[in-house]
């Protein structure tokens, strides 16, 4: 959200950029260094690398019932590690390895839902090889000795574990027994005896000796200034992955990069792995592996023939390496995961389709819930608008303009003091007031509210917390302190659930005065942000409840937060029946249930215009749904060219939001001149146009975990051309969007996937061939967005000042018809604010054009009373004019006015004025 404000001035006069010393690489983490090395050392054939040899299923596998495997695993220290192999519901298999001491973190399961164990199958054991079938088609064999794991679906692998042999468990210990067996030299790397050694005069040779990696940052270890106690010794796990004919895999976010992620080892590669490690990172490096706000430590493949994915259930730093191995005829991805402790808790989600994945992964962590359907309009932000007059200023702003907008926000300079849930009254005098006069428009209010807290002994939140021990502890057992924009603060301790259950108590009414249900909260500096800590974060060696490290949990930190937060905001209101909004933006696998989530600090630059796209496709492939990217960028001034683009990518991102940095200038749409702010003020609109669509897509992600922005190769999988594709990508299956994302273009290059053409709706319908690549004209006033032949889309298109006054507006139905004169869609509708939907009080609507007949049927019951009816059809693709269009509702038959455009075969179906919740049909003669 904000830079420290040390950096404040030179961002006036400077542009502001990441400062790297700031941030560890692999080569300053020791349990990273020496797992990489000691990888490196085995590929290279050095087979005794210490820790790393000898790993082996030691005796049989037990079979635990109908769905869980069991076993021992020991290596050279002979310590033993328990191995368990269990099968759940949809073709989903765990994995599990892990040592039995009372200081081991066994991981943060409150990211995963209620698992529905399935039936494990043991298939019998020859050579030394386990074999077990689960799912469909789903099998796993394990190798004894060595301990080796693969993964297949339909009998071809897809998943190797351990091929390498990279797999590592540091085991507790004590100090004494950790000198002894680990040497503090061994041999060179790449040694040679020279050609002019004789051992008959020479003697035997032996190579020379180097500095053990393994032996640095074990039981402590310093970053600047910051030490590290470490006085659990090393517990790093590490395990490598292989996906078989496989050239590109996604996921792992967050990183500012490609969406098919780029090779860090190999080749003559020499860059950083993957970092997972939440972290304040204002205005991040581009194309770079360093770890930013949030972790979801899940890696998805994708073939022409099988999709398939890898989940390690961890919220330890963990590093991957990505690697192209195999050929060129049978290409294999190669990574390998370390992570600082924990355990080795992954599930395998086999697919086959990406459809399967994506529901795979919603079984075990959830998907999106169903957002409010005022959080899906514009949201309008600045860090800081300082007044209650400002916000009136903003709110007319875009009245006189005739922008729509949902929701203003309030960044830190609205409190006391910087002390959350409270006011500054001067500025403020009646907060309530203002949020009243907002709802009469059907508009929302987001106030920010961040984990750390004040040390301010009149400060009722921080007394509370301190009287009732709620905070984080340092490793002395005090509370940790440390300091954040307030100065000198603590940090609840999520962890616990009681720290979780005070949170959610701050958000009743009565404690956060002149609160009201119009207001929801923005969590930030989550991950968490400590000005004072090692890498601008909160140290390691922190106690949580249960005297568990910060370490274990750092990046699952953010998504308790949001979790308690999400709680606050259902429990103050009476009946606990109206969905919350809450943003967050440090998050972890499972944050989805409760949050939506933004690309942090970004600039104001074309490259991070571009750079968003890829950003959020990993978020929604990686389970976050609800994403965006800070629209015009935090850090600097965008001009009107740069601005207008971003609005329009913005448009047809999940999260809509603009947003600017204290010391920016004001980049409210209305305050441009022509023609940018028309074109901004089409581009929200037509945003606007689209919110039933986008609705209904949220709903599907409830039932199945398909984000609503897509990639290419999810609905073409076979299309090996799309697989790295970036710049243009699908809302839903019917959009398809390509930003412009570079100055001065008026013309750009389109790709349309498929078979069917795709129609430009916005410029009357013209058409392009699926398959094909087009330069378009693309001038300012210009969305590049298609819809795809065969695809019905609902849409409103009546201007209002909100959505929620859109609620009870009529829907338009936009056809687009495929090369056989067929088209389906689909409708979601219920009261756009309670839970109600969760008790079946919600409309589906299933819309199918075959035979030149228009038929809308319920899928499903309908039990949600909208009164909405439908006041256009407009079809694309009708090959020639229609004689006559009439309605067929309720046993009665009855003519309607069209307007046929034979140009771009374009019919437009006047006022059928039938009801959305009826049956009914309408035949074009």
């Amino acid at each position: 959200m904000r830079i420290a404000v040390c950096l404040l001035a030179a961002l006036l006069t400077t542009t502001v950029a990441v400062d790297r010393s700031k941030f560890k690489t692999c080569d300053q983490a020791s349990f990273c260094k020496r797992n990489r090395e000691a990888a490196s050392r085995i590929t290279n054939g050095d087979s005794a690398i210490s820790g790393f040899s000898g790993y082996r299923i030691d005796g049989p596998l037990s079979v635990d019932g109908k769905s869980t495997v069991r076993g021992t695993i020991r290596n050279n220290p002979n310590v033993p590690l328990y191995f368990e192999l269990s099968a759940y519901e949809d073709g989903i298999a765990r994995m599990r390895v892990y040592e039995k001491h009372p200081k081991r973190y066994m991981g943060p399961t409150d990211a995963l839902i209620a698992l529905k164990l399935a039936t494990l199958t043991s298939q019998g054991e020859e050579n030394g090889v386990s074999r077990f079938a689960f799912g469909e088609k789903g099998e796993i064999r394990i190798s004894h000795d060595p301990f080796r794991v693969e993964v297949l679906h339909d009998g071809q692998p897809i998943i190797l574990g351990n091929n390498r042999g990279f797999f590592n468990f540091e085991h507790m210990r004590s100090k004494e027994s950790d000198d002894g067996c680990v040497p503090k030299e061994i041999p060179q790397a790449g040694a040679a005896r020279p050609d002019t050694w004789d051992e008959e005069q020479d003697g035997k040779w032996e190579p020379p000796m180097e500095p053990n990696p393994a032996c640095s940052g074990r039981w402590d270890e310093s970053f600047g200034s910051h030490p590290d106690s470490k006085p659990l010794g090393p517990t790093s796990v590490g395990i490598d992955f292989s996906f078989v004919n496989s050239a590109h895999v996604y996921g792992i976010p967050e990183h500012a990069t490609s969406l098919a992620l780029k090779p860090t080892r190999g080749n003559g590669i020499t860059s950083d792995p993957y970092r997972l490690y939440n972290l304040d990172v204002f205005e991040y490096e581009l194309d770079n592996p360093m770890a930013l706000y949030g972790s979801v430590p899940l890696m998805i493949s994708h073939t022409p023939a099988k999709t398939s994915a890898v989940f390690w259930l961890n919220s330890a730093e963990m590093w991957i390496d990505v690697a192209e191995g195999g050929s060129a005829a049978q290409p294999q991805t190669d990574t390998h995961w370390i992570s600082e402790s924990g355990i080795l808790d992954v599930f395998f989600l086999v697919g086959p389709k990406p459809a399967d994945v994506f529901r795979q992964y919603a079984s075990l962590t959830g998907s999106t819930s169903l957002p409010p359907m005022f959080s899906l309009g514009y949201h309008q932000c600045k860090w800081n608008y300082k007044s209650q007059v400002e916000v009136a200023e903003v709110d007319a702003g875009f009245d006189n303009a005739d922008i729509p907008y949902d929701v203003i926000w309030l960044d830190i300079e609205h409190t006391d003091g910087k002390k959350y849930f409270t006011w500054d009254r001067g500025y403020f005098p009646e907060p309530a007031q203002m949020q009243k006069e907002l709802a009469g428009k059907g508009r929302k209010l987001v106030t920010i509210v961040d984990p750390h807290i004040k040390r301010d002994s009149g400060y009722y939140v921080h007394q509370e917390a301190q009287n009732q021990k709620m905070y984080v502890r340092d490793k002395n057992n005090n509370e940790y302190e440390g300091s954040c924009w307030p100065g000198q603060s603590s940090w609840v301790d999520f962890l616990d659930p009681r720290g979780r259950d005070f949170w959610a108590s701050q958000f009743a009414y009565d404690k956060y005065q002149q609160s009201s249900e119009h207001l929801f909260i923005w969590n930030d500096m989550n991950e968490p942000s400590v000005f004072s800590g090692p890498e601008v974060t909160m140290h390691k060696d922190a106690l949580h409840v249960g005297d568990v490290e910060h370490r274990e949990v750092h990046n699952a930190y953010g998504f308790y937060q949001h979790l308690a937060t999400t709680e606050g905001l259902v429990k103050r209101n009476s009946g606990q029946n109206v969905r919350p909004f809450v943003l967050t933006r440090a998050f972890f696998a499972g944050s989805q249930r409760y949050s939506a989530v933004w690309t942090g600090d970004n600039a104001a630059k074309w490259d991070h215009l571009e750079i968003a796209q890829p950003m959020l496709l990993s978020l929604g492939l990686a389970g976050i749904a609800f994403s965006g990217a800070d629209v015009g960028g935090f850090f600097n001034n965008p001009d009107a060219e740069l601005l207008t683009r971003w609005y329009q990518a913005g448009a047809f991102h999940p999260f809509f939001r603009g947003h600017g940095h204290l010391e920016t200038k004001r980049k409210e749409p209305f305050l441009f001149e022509e023609p940018y702010k028309s074109a901004m003020r089409d581009a929200i609109a037509l945003r606007y146009s689209f919110l039933p669509y986008w609705y209904t897509l949220f709903a599907e992600n409830v039932r199945n975990g398909a984000p609503p922005m897509r990639p290419l190769w999810v609905h073409y999988p076979s299309d090996t051309s799309v697989f790295a594709e970036q710049d243009e990508y699908l809302v839903g299956s019917d959009l398809l969007v390509k930003p412009v994302v570079a100055s001065g273009v008026t013309r750009s290059r389109v790709y349309f996937p498929g078979d069917e053409a795709w129609y430009d709706f916005v410029a009357g319908g013209r058409s392009y061939a699926g398959g094909s690549a087009v330069e378009i004209n693309a001038p300012i006033s210009k969305i590049l967005v298609f819809q795809r032949g065969g695809s019905i889309v609902p849409r409103k298109e009546r201007l209002r000042r909100s959505s929620t006054q859109m609620q009870n507006d009529p829907y338009t139905l936009q056809i687009a018809l495929d090369s056989r004169g067929e088209a389906r869609g689909e409708l979601y509708i219920d009261d756009e604010r309670t839970f109600d939907h969760t008790r079946g009080v919600f409309l589906r609507r299933a819309f199918q054009f075959a035979d030149r007949r228009l038929t809308s049927s319920a899928i499903g019951s309908n039990t949600f009373p909208a009164v909405n009816r439908v006041e256009r059809v407009v079809v694309f693709n009708v090959q020639q004019q229609p004689s006559k269009v009439t309605l067929e509702s309720n046993g009665e038959t009855r003519a309607l006015q069209f307007v046929y455009e034979p140009s771009v075969r374009k019919l437009t179906i006047r006022k059928p004025d039938v009801a959305i919740t009826d049956d009914w049909s309408i035949v074009i003669a």
